[in-house]
């Protein structure tokens, strides 16, 4: 019918997907399902279900090699998982790398089956599922979207994390290659598209959109304080500082530390696991205000962000251009203030300016972030009130179909005579 859009066959490429935990799962999961809401087949080839403990899940582990790809049909198109090839030791970055290769390149093989698509969706990190993407545009035809959610390996590279220089210059020109061959580039901020710009010819900065993540806003809701997670930890009516996420070295999560330190009638939760967390319990040993606690089901995201009466986004200096923490979605959805130690004039201190859902402090400034607590903690109703302006934006900026209808736009866009 004349003025009437085809639906869109599309193949999204990304490491982890539902029902897998990681935060970038869950956002590429939710615009699948947001687009297969708006009349479209998708094809995804993602891992098997391995981020919680990063290795992979009861009831998921492969018997034989020939299990190492599994492909299942849905109702809207279907679900590839490949063997993700994970290290037990998340400290290891050589073995992280040689994992996400050797996923990538399974992937790759994986995706080439099927028939021709209109575009192609591929999610960073990793990095390597860049190229995954390009050979999957080539055999499948359908133009490269590169998804970019955190810059790599810049954040690596300045948080020490990668210092040998010649996998440095390895990662980045494997980066440069990846933005020349896509399509498009989608970040999640203005800083992000800054940062790739500057990285690609001036001919191709057009190609670099922002398309911000979101949150689900019927899914994370407000709910009372005095939740039964805050009994599981042993926590009664004081005051908790939260922060919810992965426990890794782009996060200052000392800040945390000093926090319980010098303020014992707070009670600290730093929930989640990472490469940082052995050597953050260590330090934290004598401090009974200090709790760390695992992951949680899915279904309890509202439980445990309504547990905290104030949540903390801590990234180091020099980051807050390459990363967008999307955690920020969800505390805002969950009615509750965010106090972020980030570089100013970047992606989450905007969100709180507009918000009004909390305050911030400069990175790594162990007494101005304890006094922004100690001073946030004193005023139960001023928190209150940050917390419901920060649910109201969010409701309104940040919802999944209007980051569906985006993407569709884009690829029409990419894809017209």
């Amino acid at each position: 019918m004349t003025g009437v859009a085809q639906p869109l066959r599309l193949a999204v490429l990304c490491p982890h997907f539902a029902p897998d935990t990681a935060p970038t799962g869950e956002v590429i999961s939710r615009l699948v399902e947001e687009l297969v809401v708006l009349g479209h087949e998708v094809h995804v080839i993602s891992a098997l279900p391995w981020y919680r403990e990063h290795r992979i899940e009861p009831g998921w582990q492969p018997d034989a090699i020939r299990q190492w790809v599994r492909r299942e049909r849905t109702a809207w198109g279907s679900i590839t998982r490949i063997h993700p090839f994970p290290g037990g030791d998340k400290k290891n970055l050589l073995r992280r790398a040689a994992g996400f290769v050797g996923f990538s390149v399974l992937a790759g093989a994986a995706s080439l089956r099927g028939g021709r698509v209109d575009a192609v969706i591929a999610m960073s990190p990793p990095l390597t599922l860049g190229l995954t993407g390009w050979l999957t545009h080539v055999v499948r035809r359908g133009p490269l979207v590169f998804n970019i959610q955190d810059v790599f390996p810049d954040a690596a590279v300045q948080t020490g994390a990668i210092t040998d220089r010649r996998i440095i210059a390895a990662a980045r020109l494997l980066e440069r290659v990846s933005y020349r061959l896509a399509a498009a580039v989608t970040v999640l901020s203005e800083d992000l598209r800054a940062n790739v710009a500057a990285k690609v010819k001036p001919s191709r900065r057009s190609r670099v959109h922002v398309i911000p993540n979101f949150v689900d806003t019927a899914f994370i809701t407000p709910g009372d304080r005095m939740t039964q997670y805050r009994s599981e930890l042993g926590i009664g009516d004081e005051p908790v500082v939260m922060y919810a996420g992965n426990v890794g070295f782009s996060q200052s999560l000392e800040l945390l530390i000093a926090t319980a330190r010098a303020m014992p009638e707070v009670a600290v939760v730093i929930n989640g696991d990472g490469a940082a967390r052995v050597e953050l319990q260590r330090q934290a040993a004598d401090l009974a205000n200090l709790y760390f606690a695992d992951y949680q089901p899915k279904g309890r995201l509202s439980e445990v962000l309504a547990s905290a009466d104030l949540h903390v986004v801590p990234l180091r200096a020099g980051l807050g251009n390459v990363s967008v923490p999307s955690k920020t979605y969800s505390i805002l959805a969950a009615g509750r203030p965010v106090l972020a130690a980030i570089d100013a004039g970047t992606e989450v201190p905007r969100m709180l300016s507009a918000s009004g859902g909390g305050r911030v402090v400069a990175p790594d400034r162990e007494a101005e972030f304890i006094e922004a607590v100690r001073q946030l903690l004193t005023d139960p109703v001023a928190l209150g009130a940050m917390g419901a302006a920060g649910r109201a934006w969010v409701e309104g900026a940040a919802s999944p179909r209007a980051v569906a209808q985006a993407y569709e736009a884009l690829i029409r866009r990419l894809i017209a005579p």
